[in-house]
């Protein structure tokens, strides 16, 4: 695929989904941080349906930095891996409050550095919180198309997302993270692809050799 088709493809995305966006619900940089991580092998409907409860008592770093592990572990039990997620989310509390003054960090270095924090989520949050998209979370959505389209034949996430950012210019990774897992959602599915609906077969190599 050269750099024309690139832009084509992803300007045909975005005028498919022209309202394409997070679909996790947040309202302060800690709340997104706290979804994000509950997000992991867990469906954001499931998450937005977990965490309102969560955020209606408790709103700081400070307030999970001090909770009870066990407390925390049943708030967010419905989001599965109860048990690591608390633990992360308890221990990343407890360094913003400490080394960044209750504050989310707004580099991917010092994200990563964060208990249960890793490339895709600290891409999430340089996105959606802090407006200055650094790559693209691969998800499963993404890593999907990515692989049937063609763009990479990489297994892993990271070497995935370092494909991507290959052939697409930066101005492009805002709507990446968005187009792609509505994309995969709506029409690229892992079962039953609806391959005669989608407005990016032309591109697509898994289509061409069908």
């Amino acid at each position: 695929m050269n750099s024309k088709q690139t832009i084509e493809m992803i300007e045909k995305l975005k005028q498919t989904y022209p309202d394409a966006k997070c679909s996790l619900n947040f309202t302060t940089p800690f709340e997104m941080l706290v979804a994000v991580i509950l997000s992991a092998q867990c469906t954001d409907e499931r998450v937005n349906k977990t965490t309102p409860a969560i955020f209606a008592q408790y709103t700081k770093p400070e307030d999970f930095a001090n909770m009870e592990l066990t407390v925390l572990e049943s708030l967010i039990h419905p989001c599965g891996f109860y048990k690591n997620k608390a633990k992360n989310i308890k221990a990343t509390a407890q360094i913003l409050v400490e080394k960044y003054h209750s504050q989310v960090p707004n580099t991917m270095e010092e994200l990563m550095k964060l208990p249960g924090v890793g490339r895709k989520t600290a891409n999430v949050i340089m996105l959606e919180v802090f407006s200055n998209p650094q790559g693209v979370a691969v998800d499963t959505h993404c890593k999907r198309i990515a692989n049937r389209i063609g763009i990479s034949k990489q297994k892993e996430p990271e070497k995935i997302e370092q494909d991507i950012l290959k052939i697409f210019p930066k101005k492009y990774y805002y709507d990446l993270n968005h187009v792609f897992i509505w994309h995969g959602r709506n029409i690229c599915t892992a079962r039953n692809p609806k391959c005669e609906k989608c407005p990016i077969c032309m591109y697509c190599q898994e289509y061409q050799k069908k």
